[in-house]
């Protein structure tokens, strides 16, 4: 998915960086008073046919022209000659930080595709840029170099349909519970109010808080690790959703010991105490919610 992506781009940016860097410094001649164009697209031509998920490599002049042809995949090349880069990121991102940099991953002019370009500033013997050798790159591609973990490869993928499955599953759980929970009073039809019965009320009413629980957890697990967002408010999200899901536990746990009590106050009273029971676990995981809000400062992230 291309949120998470761009997601998993963020993360790996610096050891993309350095990974390209390190190509460029080891074969591209650099500080050389005798460093042709053609010397350097030779050297950029050996770095593509090393990489063969390259898109294109060029090379631009400290003018932001573009010096020779445009050489693409298998051997083919357009003639680019000529054309002016200097308002394209990587051209003046290499002349204004004097260092290798990469950009930020933008739509292909060949594929349409999302592209990373890495740009490396070709000095002359007197400090002073002469060149900037380019290469574009595929953000699948350098996610697969820079972190084998990301969802663009087989493991991801792998992972991103188990997690896909487990949704499914917990989603049809919240369903079956969704029915089960209106067919309580649903049974009854409409117009026949006065034969509904509290205790079965009280059951949908549990039933019904448990599956938007559940559904809530499904509706985090699925944006998150299927199709993928931001991570940064990821930790705020996860703790909310902890608190939304334990709070719905509480208050179906409460309206649950409230029936016990109505009913055991009628029926049997030596039962009560199974009622307080259920009530003191209530407190308990009121006071654990209180402690892990106050923990994880879920009041101030929200």
């Amino acid at each position: 998915m291309v949120i998470q992506d761009i997601q998993q781009f963020s993360e790996i940016r610096p050891k993309a960086r350095a990974y390209f860097c390190y190509l460029f410094q080891k074969n591209l001649p650099n500080h050389l008073p005798s460093a042709t164009a053609e010397h350097i697209t030779d050297r950029l031509r050996k770095i593509k046919g090393d990489l063969q998920g390259a898109e294109a490599i060029y090379l631009i002049d400290a003018t932001g022209t573009q010096v020779g042809a445009t050489y693409l995949k298998e051997g083919k090349k357009e003639d680019d000659a000529g054309k002016n880069r200097s308002t394209r990121a990587y051209y003046y991102r290499a002349m204004k930080e004097r260092r290798c940099t990469i950009t930020d991953p933008y739509p292909s002019l060949l594929n349409d595709e999302l592209t990373v370009t890495a740009s490396e500033p070709i000095f002359n013997a007197a400090g002073e840029i002469q060149y900037v050798a380019c290469l574009d790159m595929p953000l699948s591609e350098v996610l697969r170099i820079a972190h084998p973990l990301a969802l663009e490869s087989r493991t991801g993928k792998f992972f991103r349909a188990i997690y896909a499955l487990f949704s499914l599953a917990l989603a049809a759980v919240a369903l079956l519970l969704f029915v089960k929970g209106i067919e309580g009073f649903l049974m009854y039809g409409f117009g026949h109010y006065a034969q509904i019965e509290i205790k079965d009320i009280f059951e949908s009413t549990i039933l019904l808080t448990l599956s938007l629980a559940i559904f809530d957890l499904v509706k985090t697990l699925f944006e998150e690790e299927v199709l993928g967002r931001s991570k940064r408010d990821h930790d705020s999200d996860l703790h909310k959703t902890m608190v939304r899901f334990l709070g719905s536990i509480i208050i179906a746990l409460s309206i649950e010991a409230l029936m016990l009590v109505f009913k055991f106050a009628m029926t049997e009273p030596a039962m009560l105490i199974n009622a307080i029971y259920i009530i003191g676990g209530v407190a308990a995981l009121l006071i654990g919610l209180a402690v892990y809000i106050r923990l994880t400062g879920v009041r101030d992230q929200g």
